[in-house]
């Protein structure tokens, strides 16, 4: 029977003991002892094999950037002397131990104030003392315990400048639209239990639907599709997979039966999906 890691999951070709736990790599069994030493093994006890492989050896070089007062000044979301606040994305985080270890980095790191994580967006927001720790430091510790951070410098400052706010109005002002007039359009198959007696007023119902759908799916729905897709590549799944997979399925069946002539799709229910998702994660 193949041994599996304790802190991954992953089976272990070259197996590393330590307290009678088995470990498949020298960064699972270095992330095991930081998390021991910080009495903070409760992670395990959440769900089993929470742990994110270390994926070859940690370079902290590659974080020197961070060092740069501009880059600095690019990220941060607020900055004293005494506190430092921002935001980080983190699509690694996937459940409910993730959440314990990333809301109880204080106790890892004394320089870190505060750590609050939202699981629906993949983000964590850290409060740390820049006397006591740089910006450097608190990401290579995310980086060590399996959680870098997906870093842009453009988006950061574009989020600064309130565009991100734009864009996510837009979704939801789209699918807003859509939706209410795919509803509209929907009555009359709705009290004439699918049979109009117009068969040309139906198509052209049907095919109104179709077209207003279509920027649902591509641009209000985008937001979703991204989040699952990079979860996705970091092997995982996360909240937002099973969401994109509903809509693809609801989209994709109400373009078969429409195109194909069989009915005229669930195309209400599907933008319905997107605009109140949208709405509900606005309103968080």
């Amino acid at each position: 029977m193949p041994v599996t890691c304790y802190h991954c999951g992953e089976q272990c070709d070259d197996i590393i003991e330590m307290d009678s736990r088995q470990f498949c790599c020298e960064g699972c069994r270095q992330v095991y002892l930081l998390l021991s030493e910080n009495n903070l093994c409760t992670y395990y006890n959440f769900d089993k094999n929470p742990g994110i492989k270390a994926r070859g050896k940690f370079i902290s070089e590659r974080f020197a950037y961070l060092d740069d007062p501009a880059t600095l000044e690019k990220l941060v979301q607020f900055n004293s002397s005494t506190q430092t606040n921002l935001t980080f994305s983190l699509p690694q985080m996937h459940c409910s131990s993730c959440v314990f270890l990333l809301e109880n980095l204080h106790r890892i790191e004394p320089g870190i104030i505060k750590s609050q994580t939202n699981f629906q967006r993949k983000e964590v927001f850290i409060v740390f003392d820049p006397t006591k720790i740089s910006l450097r430091k608190v990401v290579e510790l995310l980086a060590f315990i399996g959680y870098e951070p997906t870093i842009s410098l453009r988006d950061s400052t574009e989020k600064k400048a309130g565009s991100f706010n734009k864009k996510q109005i837009y979704q939801i002002g789209v699918a807003g639209f859509c939706f209410s007039n795919i509803m509209m359009l929907s009555f009359p198959e709705y009290f004439s239990s699918g049979n109009i007696e117009q068969s040309g007023l139906k198509s052209t119902f049907i095919w109104l639907n179709f077209v207003l759908s279509l920027p649902v799916l591509f641009f209000s729905s985008s937001t979703i599709f991204i989040a699952a897709w990079k979860g996705l590549r970091q092997k995982f799944l996360n909240i937002d997979a099973p969401i994109a997979l509903a809509i693809i399925v609801t989209f994709g069946r109400s373009y078969y039966e429409i195109i194909t002539g069989k009915g005229a799709g669930w195309l209400d229910s599907g933008t319905g999906i997107v605009f109140f998702m949208l709405v509900g994660r606005c309103k968080k």
